[in-house]
């Protein structure tokens, strides 16, 4: 069990919506903190201060890169840049993979422990025969 399993099951809907707006631009991030003001005002200044320390306020078109999730600018060594891009890709299909397997192992966890418990109901004797 994680030791803050309340986070992560915030974190992951945040990691959505971060992504989500990363891929519509620094106007979405402002419609998005605007709207935040609007609903309620703590929020907007939550966004407001996320973009400002994310540096996601002055400069969003780098995380439009596509192939990349982790994108950095050229070198100039081709070869280097190539190596990179190769080891960064391998890097986060192996993080997938390992999500994937942690999600896996999660649902065979889950699935190991219902069937104790229906197990441990069908032994246990009726306690309220004839109800």
């Amino acid at each position: 069990m994680p030791a803050y399993p309340m986070a992560s099951r915030v974190q992951g809907p945040l990691i959505r919506a971060r992504d989500w707006l990363d891929e519509r631009g620094k106007l979405a991030w402002i419609a998005a903190m605007v709207l935040g003001f609007v609903v309620f005002w703590p929020l907007g200044l939550a966004l407001l201060a996320y973009m400002i320390w994310s540096k996601r306020m002055f400069s969003c078109s780098h995380r439009h890169h596509r192939h990349a999730r982790y994108y950095a600018p050229s070198t100039g060594n081709s070869a280097f840049d190539a190596y990179r891009e190769e080891t960064l890709k391998r890097l986060e299909d192996e993080h997938r993979e390992f999500v994937d397997f942690l999600q896996k192992l999660r649902e065979a966890k889950d699935k190991a422990e219902f069937d104790q418990f229906m197990q441990s109901r069908n032994e246990k004797p009726d306690a309220y025969p004839g109800a």
